[in-house]
């Protein structure tokens, strides 16, 4: 496992601009951000990019990376350090042959520019999907093939469009995102009932899942009456509720880690309207991962496309 040392030199300016926050002003080596932690309209959280540390006014912490990670994911120490190994999966990790330890002179070097969004063709990717056990066809349906540039490099990812324009980018070394940050909702307003997920894999996973388990689980997704909205990030979940309550069923499947459960029981305590759909799938971290012991890999699903509004 990556040691604490180690993920303290990762440069935190660097690392926030990849989790898409960018500072609000700068001050020599002061860096000025609105909170990754909390709502609020005043920037109050300061790096010094020299020091390599943070401090939040507005809560009254502060101090490296793993401090920050601890408070941002609401984890332990051991599990965001298995994240930054990529044993789980972050909103941020490298591409491989990016070091850790790479301090950009400029965090605006880092950002991701999205250069052009196809078909899916790259063996690459299309064996990582099947790595992932998506089925190729449903995949076309519903992911681009991105290429960006970021560092100066150019890269290749699967690319998953929100409702802002931006993209949800993973391949089997970095997960990231180009701005602007938004979730994506799939479906139509006539619909009653609407299915949530964290990630687009998990959401491509659920409609994948192999009939016999639809049917146990009582999973009945019918294109036409269910809408779909994929958050691509928790923070986005709160701010959904409008539009989540807006119909007359709110399906959960979120991620089985600590933030993800912490969600799922935020969004019980709202209505009654939300059902945590996670319990087939709760000794997994979350819907891939189940996915992945079930699918066998010759089954395949064809699946239309939902329009987006």
């Amino acid at each position: 496992m990556i040691l604490c040392a180690e993920a303290n030199q990762i440069d935190i300016v660097n690392y926030l601009q990849n989790c898409g926050h960018q500072p609000s002003k700068i001050n020599g080596d002061n860096y000025w951000y609105l909170s990754p932690l909390r709502e609020e309209k005043t920037p109050s959280f300061k790096v010094n990019r020299k020091l390599n540390i943070w401090y939040d006014h507005g809560i009254g912490k502060g101090g490296n990376l793993v401090d920050f990670g601890i408070e941002f994911y609401h984890c332990s120490v051991r599990e965001f350090l298995q994240k930054l190994e990529g044993k789980t999966e972050l909103d941020f990790s490298f591409p491989q042959h990016i070091s850790l330890r790479q301090k950009p002179p400029n965090a605006g070097e880092m950002k991701i520019i999205v250069i052009a969004a196809t078909s899916l063709t790259n063996p690459t990717l299309r064996s990582y999907l099947r790595l992932r056990k998506i089925d190729l066809d449903l995949a076309n349906a519903y992911l681009k093939e991105v290429s960006f540039a970021l560092n100066g490099k150019h890269y290749k990812a699967l690319g998953f469009k929100n409702n802002s324009g931006g993209y949800e980018l993973r391949n089997e070394y970095f997960k990231g995102s180009s701005s602007p940050k938004d979730v994506t909702i799939i479906g139509n307003e006539k619909a009653q009932n609407i299915a949530v997920f964290e990630g687009f894999f998990s959401f491509l996973s659920c409609l994948n899942l192999p009939p016999k388990i639809k049917q146990e689980n009582h999973i009945n997704l019918p294109e036409g009456h269910t809408n779909f909205i994929i958050l691509n990030s928790l923070s986005f979940l709160e701010k959904s509720r409008i539009v989540m309550e807006k119909h007359a069923s709110i399906n959960l499947y979120l991620d089985r880690d600590t933030a993800g459960i912490k969600a799922t029981q935020q969004a019980l305590s709202w209505s009654q309207k939300y059902k945590d759909q996670s319990t087939f799938y709760s000794r997994h971290k979350d819907l891939n991962e189940f996915l992945r012991q079930v699918k066998k890999p010759e089954q395949k699903q064809s699946f239309g496309r939902g329009r987006h509004f």
